[in-house]
């Protein structure tokens, strides 16, 4: 039996007055998922443990089903994974996204957490010219994707881990006084950020990135064998590092699909193609999509709509035509991301899990609420694979 995990990042939302009272998921033309519901098991899963944040990172370690209490150390050490990048144990690796302040001080607020949506290629060339400008001793940059970059500060002082700056997509609009007063805990961080700010400030690159946001710190990620733990063979389909991270760590084949951008315009059909492919050889595909969650922290409701409607057309329905049977399919976001506070949220999350071989008595429609009108709930998310396997061999 073939699983798949399709996962729409950010894809939970609450009603919504310009949808008459819908979510967008409600509102979005799902006709393939609404083709499935009457014959799937639906309910919501906790996928964000108390006193964790209500980050992918988390979210998407324990849908692969490792326990973050166990295996979290932060964000930015998954997505040095994702980039082979070998940190010694006393080695702090924190995610460093481009942003967009008002500006860096105490009067300052954030405007844009991707500092306007920049492109790989910019950032490329901009990373470069700032490591050539700083030049500093103990803080590396690293390229990652789009505005999403690493820090690496190699034999860190312990205390730079008990550091909490907020995520930038966490303050939108907020001003980020208490967060520099953070950084200043550390001179030596607060005085690269300042630096990095006042070359930036004039930068020819890209003008939008005007700062650099380190947060989600960490010491160097380790996970047990997926298939060792599971007896599952498997891959990962990502365009973000974050999910490449997990699965690299985890000893899954990561698939790199051409043309995936982590945005609306990603490269669907690559994503299915390669998705097919890899379950020919393999039991479990892991296929994650952006674009909802993206259209969540920018606030557009029209954009997180229509990125629902292009998984239901470019991703579900072609996975449901070509696959073969017998396969289990299981629907479902990591996390909330709604569109009033464009940012996540930890409420447990609606799920669909169908199987070519067996109907299920199901709902009308796959939506939040039909999810929690199941009434079934998986009140911890790293339960979720192996619960989904419990339905594949029954």
């Amino acid at each position: 039996m073939k699983i798949i995990f399709l996962i729409e990042d950010g894809l939970g939302d609450w009603p919504l007055e310009e949808l008459n009272g819908k979510t967008p998921l409600e509102a979005a033309r799902t006709p393939n998922l609404d083709r499935l519901a009457p014959y799937s098991l639906l309910g919501t899963c906790q996928t964000i443990p108390k006193g964790f944040p209500s980050g992918s990172d988390v979210a998407n370690m324990a849908l692969l089903g490792y326990a973050p209490e166990k295996y979290h150390t932060g964000r930015g050490p998954i997505e040095a994974a994702a980039k082979g990048i070998l940190a010694q144990a006393n080695d702090v690796i924190w995610r460093c996204n481009l942003v967009s302040v008002s500006e860096f001080g105490p009067k300052g607020k954030m405007l844009d957490y991707a500092a306007g949506h920049i492109s790989s290629e910019q950032a490329l060339k901009l990373i470069n010219w700032l490591n050539q400008q700083l030049q500093d001793k103990e803080f590396k940059l690293t390229f990652g994707l789009q505005y999403r970059h690493l820090l690496i500060q190699p034999n860190a002082p312990h205390k730079i881990l008990g550091l909490t700056p907020n995520p930038p997509h966490d303050i939108l609009n907020q001003s980020i006084a208490k967060d520099l007063q953070i950084y200043q805990k550390y001179p030596p961080l607060f005085q690269f950020l300042t630096k990095a700010a006042q070359l930036l400030a004039n930068n020819p690159i890209w003008p939008k990135a005007n700062a650099l946001w380190p947060w989600g710190q960490g010491t160097p990620l380790q996970l047990e064998n997926f298939t060792q733990k599971t007896g599952l063979k498997g891959a990962v389909i990502s365009a973000v590092d974050l999910i490449k991270g997990l699965g690299k760590a985890a000893g899954l084949e990561v698939i790199e699909v051409p043309g995936a951008t982590g945005l609306t315009n990603t490269n669907y059909k690559g994503k299915v193609s390669a998705a097919l492919k890899a379950l020919k050889s393999k039991d479990f595909v892991f296929l994650h999509l952006e674009g909802p969650d993206e259209a969540g922290h920018c606030g557009d409701v029209k954009a997180k709509i229509k990125a629902i409607e292009f998984f239901d057309k470019l991703i579900l329905a072609p996975i449901l035509s070509q696959l073969k049977e017998p396969f289990t399919l299981a629907i479902l976001c990591d996390h909330f991301t709604p569109i009033r506070l464009r940012t996540h949220v930890a409420e447990p999350v609606p799920f669909l899990i169908y199987r070519s071989n067996y109907k299920y008595k199901g709902f009308p429609q796959f939506c939040e609420k039909t999810a929690q009108n199941a009434n079934l709930f998986i009140p911890r998310g790293d339960e979720f694979l192996n619960f989904v396997q419990e339905q594949a061999g029954a």
